[in-house]
């Protein structure tokens, strides 16, 4: 496992820009990560990943040219950089890895959900007030 805690969540105004990152107890280079988010009563949802050199990103629907997912592996981190955020994008947000990239690609696709990957952190809350 790779531990990993989340922060940068926080309330925010609709229409206001938030910047989430994940700090990694340990090597992360070999890990595809992603950022996945659960609101209360509803299934969690992948709003992105990121391969593991950063070259290959996915993005839900519901948050393309909002948000902006990277990484950096010297450092251990990735972001998430959330811009014009809209009271559904209410949620707590996760920090997940797994060492296949694909297996993050089917959880922001809404096939699986991204407590089946191999590590995720504690969660951040973000609630975008209207």
């Amino acid at each position: 496992q790779l531990p990993l805690v989340e922060s940068g969540g926080g309330l925010v105004q609709s229409g206001g820009s938030l910047r989430l990152s994940c700090a990694a107890s340990g090597d992360m280079g070999y890990y595809a990560m992603g950022w996945f988010r659960q609101a209360p009563g509803e299934a969690s949802e992948g709003p992105s990943c990121i391969s593991s050199s950063g070259t290959s990103t996915k993005y839900a629907d519901s948050v393309k040219g909002r948000f902006t997912i990277s990484r950096d592996n010297a450092k251990n981190e990735v972001y998430l950089q959330m811009n014009n955020l809209k009271p559904e994008d209410t949620a707590v947000y996760y920090c997940a890895g797994d060492l296949s990239y694909p297996k993050l690609d089917k959880v922001v696709a809404g096939i699986t959900n991204f407590r089946s990957l191999i590590s995720w952190g504690q969660g951040t809350q973000v609630t975008v007030s209207s």
